[in-house]
């Protein structure tokens, strides 16, 4: 029996094809730093991280790739807007599927005097732009949006929020967590301000590389949370006011940067249409077989339209947490089960407290592991019923 991974909501699994061998290549060969040593491998690593920039400016459309800042995590480019950005007595707008990258900040940035309105989802997890105007006061200075919820999948409308944004001179900011590497965003179509990323999702590269791309004008509004050394300006003990080094203090994580480099190549060689075509033939397949069986709801939208590749269940005659152990324990199925660090999320898709067994897909993934997955809910949920003692 092999091993099924149906986590990639999570962490991709696997990663492109030689991000590990790229990784280990500079690890052994000439780990160099970069801004610092004035010597040929320096240079050469140097080059690197600006053609991994060049080509994340390329896959979101943004004007320059001295735009394009990297950070250990999606969740460190979020918290970097919301805390270097906004002030005591302003005002955001948020969803009700954020994840706590977005939700935490916001509640701790709350008791200094933070204002956020939460715009309610229907049972989908779907959300319309126009459903924001009613929040939007003299104070308000952003909307924040997740693009794809990690929950359920669904997909929110950032083209129409940023345009309601753009209208109303609001700063837009989405979280692009679930949709990196999958769904086609545009910064400028968007109408995007500040785009927050992680490289070991849909890009399909290592941990602990993500970043954000924004625009001159708000990157100067933006006060750096973490400064120190970049190489640059030494002579100062002020931080620089430039891109990126205004945002990027500290030795950067290049062998995640490599690592990352490496995945784009593969994206770009593939295309990312190709690769999430494949992926929501296996997702549609699943939640066809899925409405096979009884007790099983799906959480949010019940078809592929307007989804990414993740699907949660809720088992409403077991224990979600005893499914999911079952499933990896006898079956060596992986996914993930509870909350999903999205509890306003569950609340909306009506899955609070118990949270779901959350099934997120991949290209690499295949319709012959489904059929296995499908008959193992089939016969755990069957046994469960007939009071088998699995524990």
């Amino acid at each position: 029996m092999k091993d099924i991974y149906f986590d990639n909501s999570s962490t991709s699994f696997p990663k492109a094809p030689n991000v590990g061998k790229a990784m280990g290549t500079f690890i052994e060969g000439g780990a160099f730093n970069i801004n610092r040593g004035g010597y040929e491998g320096a240079y050469e690593v140097g080059s690197a991280v600006l053609e991994t920039r060049e080509m994340l400016k390329d896959l979101f459309n943004c004007s320059n790739s001295k735009n394009v800042v990297f950070t250990p995590s999606v969740t460190y480019s979020l918290n970097y807007f919301i805390k270097g950005y906004l002030k005591p007595g302003d005002h955001v707008i948020v969803s009700s599927v954020e994840h706590n990258a977005v939700m935490r900040p916001l509640v701790q940035m709350e008791k200094l005097g933070l204002q956020f309105d939460v715009v309610e989802c229907d049972e989908e997890g779907s959300v319309k732009a126009s459903d924001f105007i009613p929040y939007i006061k003299e104070n308000t200075k952003a909307i924040i949006t997740t693009h794809a919820s990690n929950v359920c999948g669904t997909i929110l409308p950032i083209g129409d929020i940023g345009a309601l944004c753009k209208e109303h001179n609001l700063i837009y900011v989405v979280d692009t967590a679930q949709s990196a590497g999958i769904i086609d965003i545009d910064m400028v179509r968007d109408n995007i301000d500040f785009l927050a990323f992680t490289g070991h999702k849909g890009l399909l590269g290592p941990q602990g590389i993500g970043g954000f791309i924004v625009g001159d004008k708000l990157a100067a509004e933006i006060e750096p949370v973490i400064i120190g050394g970049t190489g640059s300006l030494s002579d100062s003990e002020e931080a620089p006011e430039f891109l990126p080094d205004r945002f990027e203090s500290g030795t950067m994580n290049l062998p995640g940067i490599i690592g990352l480099h490496q995945a784009l190549i593969y994206l770009k060689e593939t295309g990312i249409d190709n690769i999430n075509n494949e992926k929501m033939e296996i997702t549609k397949y699943f939640l066809d077989r899925v409405k096979e069986i009884e007790g099983v709801r799906i959480a949010g939208k019940k078809g592929v339209e307007g989804r990414v590749g993740v699907v949660s269940l809720d088992f409403e005659e077991a224990d979600n947490s005893i499914v999911a152990f079952l499933l990896s324990s006898k079956y060596r199925i992986m996914t993930r089960v509870g909350l999903h660090c999205a509890p306003r999320a569950h609340k909306t898709l009506g899955t609070f407290p118990q949270g779901t067994v959350r099934f997120s897909f991949s290209h690499f993934n295949t319709k012959g592991e489904v059929d296995i997955c499908i008959d193992a809910i089939k016969t755990i949920l069957n046994d469960l019923k007939n009071g088998e003692d699995y524990l």
